[in-house]
């Protein structure tokens, strides 16, 4: 029988043990090992059970058992250890507090929305790469002190659980999530109700959400909920499934995530009373809506759009994720125009001023399409990759915003992903680290970095390292065939057609892992190009590899399923699937098996259409060495001491089957010749010497560069601290100042022209001589506190483009001639040697841009002025 409601029954816990409800209720136990190891301890078999999961672990053990441990002094020494530790951890100073000390300016609150947030398995509100590096965005934040709120919404279903058919075909199951079985608490007033956000829609009608608070550690996370009562049922399913529905749905999810987000935001400071944030950063374009939110309460308060728009950017980052611009929501202009004004939501602000926010008004753009990416760009003062190659494949793409400024030249850093290794490195390493330097230095080591490398793994006996790598293998063989083992029953079949599964994986052979989402052009199926060289190497006689995979196709992306059910039906052929394994239903606690147990992390994506691929990087933090295309992050810091890099064929025009077939036989290359013999490979003292040493050089090379502690820090001095600068400096006078500039110089702009450029006479140019550089200038009636006039030089290619430029300011001479014009006189060093060219340009500035390039106005001289003045040497 069906029940006809559901209640969450929540036990009483005796008064020696309520401890344990504050420690279940903070997230801090997702990546603290002393505080899992005391759940565990609770009931091990119950443990089991509920996945790891304290507040299912404490709303099922036994009552007997329960008295029992407030009986057990041992017990209770470990929970008020434990318990103490947290409130330190909480309460103490840390990185950030030490930072503000020296003298920095810090700000004094962040807040971070993304769409999705990776915490732990217990909260399955993650899809991907995305989710997960939020959530270790957040954990590192709080292990840093960084005064920090995540912001996202609470999926009713989360994004999907994935089992196979017989025949190897994707299906997705959505199950229902009740908050009050989460370890979530809901944010309420101070009489006791629960805090709501209100939005207005089209014809009368209104969206409602609760808010409730995951604590991560010390970051309070918001995750908003639109299945209230008082919603229709059409707004009741709002916040229902991540990345699932139409448009409209993602349309109304993506506002419910920027403008009620930054209304949880207030609603939370408020009742809390933590600090206002200073900085929004916007992770990826979903929350990009949260700029206008910030933009109508200025204008509540008196200020116009314009300097709201100011203010508002000065504060806020904007982080792109995508390499490819499918990988960005784009909405219909009139469905977006639907959704606001008098009618609809923010009723203050013009409907036109919002669509030119995020409309593809540039070269190559399509005119009808709002852009939540380029919205967060037109919103954000400063913007960022997650790599040093996607900076540049984000600046390639972007550049329409910024026109006549070379791709280089785009106002987008980067700032290179990490990983939290507390809750991705084994328990086994940790134990390793700690007998090695000692648990608080192995903790600090792993949770902030800061090292240039770890030289104490230089210490570790190889036969600890070789047996540390054996046992994580063998654990990952036996999590394997559990897994398999329910995949198979799931795929209807018996107990008895089953007895193969036990004899899967070897714990002595070369294990490969590759666990990705599965778009097409991170290539899940590459590995099968050559299905009989593949079988050569699964089953070689001497030197075997074997292979377990992993992966999810987004729902409706059924090129993505056909990947997977090729992939699946390889590894049911009787030869081999004793060799290679699909998984399916892969999340975190699968992967924190995964990521130790291989010793290949295999990535072999499109170049350059990885963003950064962290995945490795997890691998890495456990000894696994990286066998990857160089995409992301491995583009970045490969070196040949700690992995392999899989040649490309990625130039112009070449045929996408050649190039896979290209690539295929090189990553087969690899495994053949260098991979496998090396790993097989033994020395004098009966060990793979040769590998160990690859995977002390990981641990110690690799290790401290790519910790999320060493990014957040990156996040914190080069673009919050600055961002919190900018936002002080942009009051009420200074951001109407700064956007009466504004109108000023681009109606103004027209007029500014180069008109003349000549250099001193030199008969030859000689490393380390100097030119004298003349300009005159027409500035259209600005003056020149409003331009920077810049000579811009540098090697030249074949097309008589400037490479690697540098530019140098130079300085008005005199004042303006009878005819309004300026000239302009500095020095040009002749500082290398080989085809050198130069050039000039005008360049707004004041003293508020973060960038010259910021209003993506340039002005350089013409082809007859370019002729005249021969500004080309070789």
């Amino acid at each position: 029988m069906k029940a006809i409601r559901r209640l969450t029954v929540r036990p009483v816990l005796p008064g020696p043990l309520r401890p344990l409800s504050d420690l279940a209720r903070n997230l801090r136990w997702s990546w603290h090992v002393e505080t899992r190891d005391l759940f565990q301890s609770v009931d091990p078999e119950c443990w089991a059970a509920c996945g790891g999961d304290p507040v299912r672990l404490l709303g099922t053990v036994r009552p007997e058992r329960l008295a029992e441990l407030a009986d057990d002094r041992r017990f209770l020494r470990r929970l008020t250890a434990v318990a103490d530790d947290l409130d330190d951890y909480l309460t103490g100073e840390r990185w950030y507090q030490t930072h503000e000390g020296s003298g920095a300016r810090l700000p004094a609150a962040v807040a971070y929305f993304s769409p999705e947030f990776g915490i732990t398995a217990a909260l399955p509100q993650y899809s991907g790469g995305l989710g997960i590096l939020a959530g270790d965005h957040l954990k590192a934040a709080s292990d840093l002190g960084l005064p920090l709120i995540g912001v996202g919404l609470l999926y009713r279903h989360g994004y999907f659980r994935q089992t196979l058919s017989r025949d190897g075909w994707q299906q997705e199951h959505y199950p229902v999530l009740d908050p009050n079985e989460l370890p979530l608490t809901l944010l309420k007033e101070d009489d006791g109700t629960p805090a709501q956000v209100r939005l207005a829609l089209p014809a009368g009608r209104e969206l409602r959400a609760r808010v409730w608070l995951a604590q991560v550690g010390r970051v309070p996370l918001l995750m908003l909920d639109s299945d209230v009562e008082e919603n229709d049922l059409g707004e009741r399913g709002v916040t229902d499934r991540l990345y699932g529905g139409g448009s409209e749905h993602r349309l109304l999810q993506e506002m419910l995530l920027g403008i009620g987000g930054v209304r949880a935001v207030r609603a939370y400071c408020r009742l809390t009373g933590h600090p206002e944030p200073e900085v929004f950063h916007t992770n990826e374009g979903h929350a990009g809506f949260l700029g206008l939110e910030r933009i109508a309460e200025l204008c509540e308060r008196g200020l116009e759009f314009d300097a709201a728009l100011e203010a508002v950017r000065a504060g806020t980052v904007f982080t792109t994720h995508t390499p490819v611009p499918a990988g960005i929501d784009r909405f219909d202009r009139e469905l977006v125009a639907r959704h606001f004004g008098p009618a609809a939501e923010l009723p203050g602000i013009d409907v036109e001023r919002v669509l030119q926010l995020g409309m593809e008004t540039y070269p190559g753009g399509e005119a009808n399409l709002f852009n939540m990416a380029v919205m967060g760009l037109r919103l954000a003062q400063r913007a960022n990759g997650v790599s040093l190659l996607h900076g540049h494949v984000s600046r390639e793409m972007f550049s329409g915003l910024w026109p006549g400024f070379d791709p280089d030249e785009v106002p987008i850093t980067s700032v290179t992903n990490g990983v939290h290794a507390p809750t991705w490195v084994a328990p086994e390493v940790f134990r390793l680290g700690t007998r090695q330097i000692g648990t608080q230095r192995t903790e600090d080591a792993l949770s902030a970095g800061g090292s240039e490398r770890w030289d104490a793994v230089a210490g570790i006996p190889d036969q600890d390292i070789w047996e540390l790598r054996r046992t994580l293998r063998e654990q990952l063989v036996t999590e394997v065939r559990e897994r398999l083992r329910a995949s198979w029953r799931q795929r209807g079949a018996g107990t008895a057609e089953l007895g193969w599964i036990d004899d899967v994986l070897d714990p002595e052979v070369l294990t490969i892992g590759f666990a990705r989402r599965v778009p097409s052009y991170k290539r899940l199926t590459l590995m099968l190009q050559d299905r009989d060289r593949l079988m050569d190497l699964l089953l070689h006689p001497e030197r075997p590899v074997q292979i377990v995979v992993a992966g999810k196709a987004h729902p409706a992306d059924d090129g993505g399923k056909r990947l997977v059910q090729e992939l699946v039906r390889f590894a049911d052929d009787p030869r081999v699937r004793h060799r290679i394994v699909f998984l399916p239903d892969y999340g975190m606690a699968m992967a924190q098996k995964l990521y130790p147990g291989c010793d290949i992390w295999l990535n072999n994506p499109l170049r350059p259409l990885e963003a950064c691929g962290t995945s490795g990087m997890k691998a890495a933090l456990n000894g696994c060495l990286n066998l990857s295309v160089r995409d992301g992050w491995w583009d970045e810091w490969f070196q040949p001491d700690f992995g392999w890099a899989i040649p490309t064929a990625d130039g112009a025009g070449t045929d996408p089957d050649r190039r896979d077939a290209v690539e295929a036989a090189a990553l087969y290359d690899l495994l053949e010749q260098r991979v496998a013999p090396r790993f097989y490979e033994r020395g004098p003292s009966g060990l793979p010497d040769r590998w160990i040493e690859m995977v002390r050089q990981t641990l110690s090379l690799l290790g401290p560069k790519v910790l999320a502690g060493r990014m957040v820090r990156e996040y914190v001095e080069r673009l919050y601290a600055p961002a919190a600068e900018a936002h002080r400096a942009m009051d009420a006078d200074g951001a109407r100042g700064l956007a009466g500039w504004k109108a000023r110089v681009r109606a103004a702009w027209p007029g500014v022209r180069v008109d003349h450029v000549e250099t001193s006479a030199a008969t030859t140019a000689e490393l380390g001589s100097t030119l004298g550089l003349r300009v005159r200038v027409d500035l259209g009636g600005l003056g020149p506190d409003d331009v920077e006039v810049q000579a811009v030089s540098g090697r030249v290619d074949g097309d008589d483009r400037i490479t690697d430029a540098a530019a140098v300011p130079l300085k008005p001479v005199g004042g303006a001639d009878t005819e309004g014009r300026w000239v302009y006189e500095g020095p040009l060093a002749l500082d290398r040697t080989g085809p050198f060219g130069y050039t000039v340009r005008v360049l707004p500035a004041h003293p508020l841009l973060a960038s010259g390039a910021e209003l993506g106005l340039v002005a350089v001289p013409s082809q007859e002025v370019v002729e005249a003045a021969g500004v080309l040497m070789r």
